[in-house]
Formats: C-alpha cells, structure tokens, sequence
C-alpha cells in the first residue's frame, strides 16, 4: 500500500491540457504513470521534444 508520493529529483512532467483534452490513453491528463510508478507524458497526445515538437501519430 502506497503511504505518500516517492521523493524524485526530477520535476513532474507538465502536459498541454489542451492537446489531452479528448485523449483517450490518458483521460485527459495529458501523463501516463509507468509500471516504475514515473509519471511521464502521454505518448498519444502530448509532444515529443526530439521529433520537433508534433504529437505522435495515433495507431487508430
């Protein structure tokens, strides 16, 4: 049972709401939890810096 949020180095990812508005993988959100229990973006609606900055394309 989990009693508290893991101290981390790292600050929190910070999502564009508005791109995981309608976002189906993460409800909105726009961050996914890890099986590691990390948070990080969503995959589906929210930029990745290293491919200049376009949401990835949906599989759907």
């Amino acid at each position: 049972m989990a009693y508290g949020a893991h101290r981390s180095p790292l600050l929190p990812p910070h999502p564009d709401l508005s791109l995981a508005r309608d976002c189906e993988q993460c409800l909105g959100w726009g961050t996914v939890v890890t099986r590691d229990g990390d948070h990080e973006l969503c995959h589906v609606c929210q930029p990745d810096p290293a491919d200049g900055g376009s949401p990835a394309p949906s599989g759907s």
